[in-house]
């Protein structure tokens, strides 16, 4: 039996509001890392969301994790994450936000509160 293929959360467009946000919160930008849908290759911390981020493209990012490293950090982060509203959780470290989910899986929004 052939396993469904990913089904897709996420455009260029919000991936690139995700990008924009991040960018434009300054001193308070956080650390990302992607995962490759195809290769399944989990990229190095970076913190250049303007020009890093969208190298390559969009179209097999399966996640991004964002590190935050404060309260405040996580404030200005779930803020940017919260206006874009985008498919993902919250995590110890941060949060991940999906672009792709196995088919049949349940997904959630982040939202105030988690």
């Amino acid at each position: 039996m052939q396993t469904p293929p990913p089904i897709p959360l996420m455009n260029d467009t919000k991936w690139d509001e995700v990008r924009l946000g991040m960018h434009a919160l300054g001193a308070l930008r956080p650390r990302w890392r992607t995962r490759d849908l195809d290769t399944g290759y989990l990229s190095a911390w970076d913190g250049d969301w303007y020009y890093h981020f969208r190298v390559g493209g969009y179209r097999t990012i399966e996640w991004v994790e964002v590190a935050v490293g404060s309260a405040e950090q996580r404030r200005a982060v779930l803020g940017v994450l919260i206006r874009v509203h985008v498919p993902g959780e919250e995590t110890g470290d941060g949060f991940r936000v999906y672009g792709y989910v196995e088919a049949g899986s349940a997904v959630t929004y982040i939202a105030d509160g988690g």
